[in-house]
């Protein structure tokens, strides 16, 4: 499969059993133990990139990460100005949602809008333009909204 952020989910999954059904480890049963171990070994990788690539979030950062972008996630919180305004209203609307049923339902409906327009943004950045530079800071972002996105499932409106 190619590297690209926009990927046909049902070719990632016959990839994805394909490789899986080759270094499954019931195959090496009468193996040695050093080639179960190595067997065991892909099996586990095979899940893993199959578990990273059909996440889009995680998708994105792994395909900015190959490309040498270090996206301090733990370090560096600086964003786009007009992003930072975004979170403000967020974090208020999340605020007024803990006592309201339909100000919950207005934020989820945000964010999904968020979640899609990040999605759109990161397919042109990264397959279109080749820019993982710039498609860094909108991974940044969506990790924000999915942060704040796991506060509101929390986030239980009183009464």
């Amino acid at each position: 499969m190619p590297a690209r952020f926009d990927l046909d989910a049902q070719a990632l999954e016959t990839s994805w059993r394909a490789v899986a059904a080759q270094v499954h480890p019931d195959r090496y049963a009468t193996a040695s133990p050093a080639e179960r171990r190595v067997a065991m070994q892909w099996a586990a990788r095979a899940n893993e990139a199959y578990r990273v690539l059909r996440d889009p979030l995680l998708r994105a950062r792994y395909l900015c990460e190959q490309a040498g972008v270090d996206l301090q996630t733990e370090s560096n919180t600086s964003m786009d100005t007009a992003f930072l305004m975004q979170q403000m209203t967020w974090r208020e609307m999340l605020d007024d949602a803990r006592d309201d049923a339909e100000a919950m339902t207005a934020l989820r409906a945000e964010l999904d809008e968020a979640r899609v327009s990040m999605r759109a943004t990161l397919k042109r950045l990264l397959d279109d333009e080749r820019d993982p530079a710039a498609a860094g800071l909108k991974v940044r972002e969506w990790m924000f909204v999915e942060k704040l996105a796991q506060e509101l499932a929390q986030a239980q409106p009183a009464g």
